[in-house]
Order: structure tokens, then C-alpha cells, then sequence
């Protein structure tokens, strides 16, 4: 599975200049290969970023979870999430499961890993209990 230049570009922006909050990647099954499908502005939050994901399609996501330590220190830690819900097609779920890790080390940067197959599994609460 080859990973379009545009995919490393954009996380690059996200990691370095902060220019996005979100990244949602998507494979092209036709052109074999990982693409952007939508950035999350830098103001837009976690109900934005959790809404942009299809609720039966699989999916690669970044996110730059922005959080308070307890000495009140403002931090951030990047998520990579594999959206991979119940409802999706078996084949599509293969896919992105044996794309996953070739995939994750093309974006240098990445903290935190979570998989999730319903939106509980990447809830707020959870990025919150990672993110330490």
C-alpha cells in the first residue's frame, strides 16, 4: 500500500506548525494507495474531529489532543487512531488492519496508538486516561 507524499506533508503541519487539530486519511482501494480525506481546522475540536469519521467505513485518523497535566501545564500528545467500526465490510477491515503499522511509521511523531471499532473506545475519557 503506498502512502501519497500529501499524507506525510499535512502530518508534518500538524506535528511542527500546528495548522491543523485533526487529520482523517483514507486508502484508495483503486489507486492502492493511503490519501488525505479531511483536515480538522486548529479552533475545531474533539466533537468535530470524533463527527468526520463514518460511522461504517474504516479509517486513519490523527489527532493532537491538547490537556492540562495536574500541575496545570498545557501539553498536547498525538493520537493515532484505527477507526476500523463493526459495520464495515470484512475485506475493508483487512485492508486497513495489514496496511496499519507500514503505515504509522511513515508518520514520524506519532505518541499515542489507539484502535477503536465504536466511538466509545476513543471517547474523551480516553484519550484523557492515554495522554499521560
Amino acid at each position: 500500500m503506498a502512502v501519497h507524499d500529501d499524507c506525510k506533508l499535512r502530518f508534518l503541519e500538524l506535528k511542527a506548525k500546528r495548522t491543523h487539530r485533526f487529520i482523517v486519511f483514507k486508502i484508495e482501494e483503486q489507486q492502492k494507495q493511503v490519501i488525505v480525506e479531511k483536515l480538522g481546522e486548529p479552533n475545531q475540536g474533539y466533537e468535530d474531529f470524533a463527527s468526520s469519521l463514518p460511522a461504517d467505513e474504516c479509517r486513519y485518523a490523527v489527532y493532537d489532543f491538547e490537556f492540562m497535566t495536574e500541575g496545570n501545564v498545557p501539553k498536547s500528545r498525538i493520537f493515532f487512531i484505527a477507526w476500523s467500526p463493526d459495520t464495515s465490510r470484512v475485506r475493508s477491515k483487512m485492508i486497513y488492519a495489514s496496511s496499519k503499522d507500514r503505515f504509522k511509521r511513515e508518520l514520524d511523531g506519532i505518541q499515542v496508538e489507539l484502535q477503536a471499532t465504536d466511538p466509545t473506545e476513543m471517547g474523551l475519557d480516553v484519550f484523557k486516561s492515554r495522554a499521560n
